[in-house]
C-alpha cells in the first residue's frame, strides 16, 4: 500500500493526525466495525448526493472514490447485521487495514474540496497519482479480504466483487479537460515570462468562464491560497516558490483589470465593522517588532547592519556609517578610541551572511547593497521570476492609475492594495514607487475619509522600508509635513501611530534625522504620543525619538519640545523605558542635553529605579545615560547622581549581574565617584578598580544597548 505519509504533504496547513499512520489496535472489534461505519456514512452522506456539485477539478475521480466507499458502506452494514460474534478474526485484520484506506481517502477528498481553484490545476498529476494509489489500496484489500468467511446475502458479495474488479483494471486518470486548463494556466505565465501581456478578452474567458471565478472575493481566495502555500512549504514545493510567486502576481494583476476597483463589501466594510477587532492592526505591527542580536547592529549608526566592513582595528561598523566618520575627518576607531593604521575596509561576508539568514528567518526585509561581492549571499532568498516582475509592474501601473483618475471610492481600494503589494519584497515597494505612487498616496494623507488617511500613510510606511523609496519620500515636495499632520492630526489612533513608525523608518538614513526633527511639529507630536498614546503608540514615538537623539544637531530641538521630559517620563513605563534610557544616555553626551536632564526631578530616580528593577539591557542603558550625565554635566550632576540612594549597592549589583557593556560602564561611573571629593570613603569598598583595571571607555553609541523595532504592518 501506498504510505500514509504521502498525504502529509497535500495541503500543509493543517497536519494529519496519528490515525492516518497507525490502525486502531487498541478498539474492540466492534468499536472498529462501527468506527468504519461512520466514516463511511460520512463520506457517502456529505458527497454522494452532491455528484452534480463535485468539485472543481479531479471530478471523475473524485465521483469515482465516491461509488467505491458507497459499496464498502453496504459492506460494512450488513457485517453489522450479522454480528461480530459471527465474524471471523481474519475479517477484522482486514478491517484495521479498511480504517487507514478510508481516513486517506476522507484526507484526500477534503483537501480537493478546500484547495482553491489553481492550486488544483497546478497539482493535477500529483492529485491523480493519489486518487490511484487509493484505488490499488483497495483491490489489494479486497482481493484478500475473506468472503467466504461471512455469511453474507449474495448481493452484497456480487457488489463487493465487482468493486474488486472494477478496482483492478482502474488506471491511471488525469482528466483531459483540467489538463488542458492547466497548460493554458501556464500559457498566460509563460506570456508574462516574455515580456508580453495577455489580452484582457483571453484572461476573461479563461478565468471566469472556464474556472468560475466572478469577482475579487474568488480572487483574493486564490492568492491567499497560493501565498500559505509559498510560506508553509518545506522547500520540495512543485512547482517552486519562484514559479508560484508568478501566478500570485498573475492573479493580483487579473483581479485589478477584470474587476477593477470593486470592493465586494471586504476592504471598506471589515473596516467599518472593526470595531469589534479593535487594536488588531496595532498588534500586528507589535508582532513585527523584534530585537536585534547586538552583533548584527552598527556601533555608530545602532541600526541594523546592511554592509559590514572591518577596520584595521578588527572592529565591525555598517560601511555607510564608518564612511561618514571617516570623511568627518576622523582617524581613529570609533569603538576602541585607537588610531587606525589605514582606512581600507574589508567586507565582512560571514557576520552579512549570518545577517542575511536571520532576516530570512525572522521575516525582515533585507535590501542588499549594489554589490556584485554579495550576488551569491543574496540567493539565500527567492528571486522573482520575470512573470512575477512583469506582472507586478502592470499590477502597479493599474493601481496608480486609479489613484490619479479614479472615483474617490477607487482611489481609497487603490491605497489599500498598495498597502497589502508593499507589505513583503523590496521588488513590490520598488515598482509601486517606480510607478509613481508617492506623490498620489501623499494627496491621500489630508483626506477627510479616514480609511483612505490610514491606508495612505501605511502604504507609505510598507514603501519606506527599501532604502530607495526613502529618498523618494523625503524628495516629494510637502510628503514629510503630511506625514507630520497625520501623526498630530490623524482621523485614527493608527493612522497617527503608522506616522511615527513612517518617521522612524526614514530616520534611519543618517541624514533625514534633522530634516525630520526640524518638521514643524513632529518632534512635539512624537513627545505627546510617548505620554498619552497607546502601548503601541508609545513603541512607535519612542523608537522614533531615539533615532533622531543619534544625531547630535537634534539635541536642542529634543529639549525645547518637550521630548527629554517625555523620555524621562517613560522611564517607569513599561514597554518603552529601555528604548528611553538609551535615548537619554545619548543626549546627555551633549553639555546642554546633560543640563536639561539634570533640572529634571525625576530623571536620576527613574534611572536608578531601572538599574534596580529593569531588564539587562534596561540596566546596561541606565548605567551608560548615569555616566555620560556625570561626564558631561559637571560636579553638579555627579554629585546629583553620587547621592542617589542605594547608589553603592546598586553599582554593585551591576559589577556582579549585568551584562559585559553594564559591567564596563558601571566600574567607569564608580571611578568617576572615586575621582569625587568626599567619595572615596564611601566607593573605596566597592572592589570595582581592580575589576575595571586600566581599560579606557571611550566607545561610540554602540554601547548603547536597545531593542532596534522593525516595523512592517502585515495587513
Amino acid at each position: 500500500m501506498a504510505s500514509a505519509a504521502i498525504f502529509s504533504s497535500l495541503r500543509r496547513r493543517r497536519s494529519p493526525s496519528l490515525e492516518v499512520f497507525l490502525a486502531p489496535v487498541d478498539l474492540s472489534d466492534a468499536a472498529v466495525l462501527e468506527t468504519l461505519r461512520a466514516i463511511s456514512t460520512e463520506l457517502v452522506s456529505s458527497f454522494s448526493g452532491k455528484i452534480g456539485a463535485a468539485p472543481f477539478s479531479q471530478g471523475k475521480n473524485f465521483r469515482s472514490l465516491i461509488r467505491k466507499i458507497q459499496v464498502i458502506s453496504v459492506l460494512l452494514d450488513a457485517l453489522r447485521d450479522v454480528g461480530t460474534s459471527k465474524i471471523a478474526s481474519t475479517v477484522f485484520v482486514c478491517l484495521k487495514e479498511l480504517y487507514l484506506v478510508l481516513y486517506r481517502s476522507k484526507i484526500l477528498i477534503d483537501f480537493v474540496i478546500g484547495s482553491s481553484k489553481l492550486w488544483l490545476l497546478l497539482q493535477n498529476h500529483s492529485i491523480s497519482c493519489h486518487f490511484h494509489d487509493i484505488n490499488q489500496e483497495i483491490w489489494t484489500l479486497f482481493d484478500v479480504f475473506p468472503l467466504t468467511d461471512v455469511n453474507l446475502s449474495q448481493d452484497v458479495k456480487e457488489q463487493v466483487e465487482l468493486l474488486k474488479k472494477q478496482s483492478r483494471k482502474s488506471k491511471l486518470l488525469i482528466d483531459r479537460h483540467d489538463d488542458l486548463l492547466r497548460l493554458k494556466l501556464y500559457y498566460f505565465l509563460y506570456e508574462f515570462e516574455n515580456g508580453r501581456i495577455p489580452e484582457m478578452t483571453d484572461l476573461y474567458i479563461f478565468l471566469v468562464d472556464k474556472l468560475g471565478i466572478c469577482d475579487v472575493k474568488g480572487c483574493r481566495t486564490e492568492i491567499e491560497f497560493l501565498e500559505e502555500q509559498i510560506v508553509n512549504h518545506d522547500g520540495d514545493l512543485e512547482p517552486s516558490a519562484s514559479v508560484l510567486n508568478g501566478f500570485v502576481a498573475l492573479m493580483r494583476y487579473c483581479r485589478f483589470l477584470l474587476f477593477r476597483f470593486e470592493d465586494e463589501d471586504g476592504e471598506l466594510g471589515r473596516w467599518k465593522r472593526r470595531t469589534t477587532r479593535k487594536g488588531l492592526i496595532t498588534q500586528e505591527i507589535a508582532d513585527t517588532f523584534i530585537t536585534i542580536p547586538k552583533d548584527f547592529c552598527c556601533s555608530i549608526s545602532l541600526d541594523l547592519m546592511q554592509d559590514p566592513v572591518i577596520v584595521s582595528t578588527g572592529q565591525t561598523y555598517d560601511r555607510a556609517s564608518i564612511l561618514r566618520w571617516l570623511e568627518e575627518g576622523h582617524c581613529t576607531c570609533p569603538k576602541t578610541g585607537q588610531m587606525l593604521v589605514h582606512t581600507r575596509l574589508v567586507p565582512n561576508r560571514a557576520l552579512r551572511n549570518l545577517i542575511l539568514q536571520w532576516c530570512v528567518a525572522n521575516g525582515i526585509p533585507f535590501d542588499p547593497p549594489e554589490n556584485a561581492d554579495y550576488s551569491s549571499l543574496s540567493s539565500v532568498c527567492a528571486q522573482p521570476s520575470n512573470a512575477a516582475i512583469v506582472a507586478t509592474k502592470a499590477t502597479a501601473a493599474l493601481l496608480v492609475e486609479q489613484l490619479e483618475n479614479g472615483t474617490p471610492r477607487a482611489k481609497t481600494v487603490a491605497a489599500w492594495e498598495i498597502r497589502l503589494l508593499a507589505k513583503t519584497g523590496r521588488e513590490n515597494r520598488a515598482y509601486v514607487a517606480e510607478a509613481g505612487a508617492i506623490p498620489l498616496l501623499k494627496r491621500l494623507l489630508s483626506s477627510s475619509d479616514a480609511f483612505a488617511q490610514e491606508n495612505s500613510v501605511t502604504a507609505m510606511l510598507n514603501l519606506s522600508i527599501y532604502d530607495k523609496n526613502k529618498s523618494r519620500i523625503m524628495d516629494v515636495e510637502g510628503c514629510l509635513g503630511a506625514i507630520v499632520g497625520v501623526l498630530r492630526f490623524g482621523h485614527t489612533t493608527e493612522a497617527r501611530e503608522n506616522a511615527a513608525a513612517t518617521l522612524f523608518s526614514l530616520s534611519a538614513v543618517h541624514d533625514y534625522k534633522k530634516q525630520i526633527a526640524e518638521e514643524d511639529g513632529a518632534v512635539e507630536a512624537l513627545a505627546e504620543m510617548l505620554i498619552e498614546g497607546t502601548s503601541r503608540g508609545k513603541k512607535d514615538a519612542v523608537t522614533a525619538l531615539f533615532n533622531l537623539s543619534t544625531h547630535t544637531e537634534n539635541c536642542s530641538k529634543m529639549i525645547e519640545s518637550g521630548a527629554v521630559a517625555a523620555l524621562i517620563g517613560a522611564l517607569g513605563c513599561e514597554g518603552v523605558s529601555e528604548e528611553a534610557a538609551g535615548a537619554l544616555a545619548l543626549v546627555v553626551r551633549q553639555p546642554i542635553g546633560a543640563e536639561a536632564v539634570g533640572k529634571e526631578d525625576t530623571a536620576v530616580a527613574g534611572l536608578t529605579g531601572m538599574m534596580r528593577c529593569g531588564t539587562p539591557r534596561g540596566k546596561e542603558n541606565a548605567v551608560a545615560a548615569l555616566l555620560e550625565l556625570c561626564r558631561s554635566g559637571g560636579a553638579a550632576a555627579t554629585e546629583m547622581v553620587l547621592k542617589a540612594p542605594a547608589m553603592a549597592s546598586l553599582l554593585q549589583s551591576v559589577l556582579f549581574t549585568g551584562t559585559k557593556r553594564a559591567r564596563r560602564k558601571a566600574a567607569s561611573l564608580a571611578r568617576v565617584f572615586q575621582r569625587c571629593e568626599n567619595a572615596t570613603l564611601q566607593y573605596g569598598g566597592l572592589g570595582v578598580y581592580a575589576y575595571a583595571g586600566n581599560s579606557r571607555d571611550t566607545s561610540f553609541a554602540g554601547d548603547v544597548a536597545m531593542p532596534v523595532p522593525i516595523s512592517v504592518p502585515v495587513l
